[in-house]
């Protein structure tokens, strides 16, 4: 009997003690409107394709919102700028898609770290994903 009211103490302690944690957790998201609309070039010089990406940042703190929302459109061109670069393997293969978000996750830091001397994102994520 004194076993299982330990065993539920401990219980309760640790459920609580979780909850508290995520209510102490700041992490913040933001997310580009409207989406990330590029060309991109096609594996024929002449054919042309476009992608539509929405991107939200994952940030290491909520508060950071509005810093984001102030350097939007310096973070919007990077995107823009990484996207339309890419070639059309990249842009259609699974594979390629990682590797662009992963550029994209170096270039977005970098530029919120020259501007602001903080680390702010914490993850690129890419919610919606379509080519064409």
């Amino acid at each position: 009997m004194k076993k299982t009211r330990y065993a539920a103490i401990l219980t309760l302690i640790l459920c609580t003690m979780s909850l508290s944690a995520r209510a102490n957790s700041s992490v913040g998201y933001f997310g580009f409107e409207p989406d990330i609309i590029t060309n991109y070039i096609g594996g024929s010089s002449k054919k042309m394709g476009y992608v539509r990406v929405t991107v939200d940042l994952m940030l290491n703190n909520a508060a950071d919102i509005a810093t984001v929302e102030h350097h939007t459109p310096l973070l919007r061109d990077a995107l823009v700028e990484i996207l339309s670069k890419e070639p059309e393997d990249k842009i259609k293969s699974l594979s390629g898609r990682e590797e662009i978000r992963v550029k994209s996750i170096a270039k977005l830091k970098k530029l919120l770290k020259e501007e602001t001397g903080q680390e702010i994102i914490r993850e690129v994520l890419f919610t919606k994903y379509l080519y064409h």
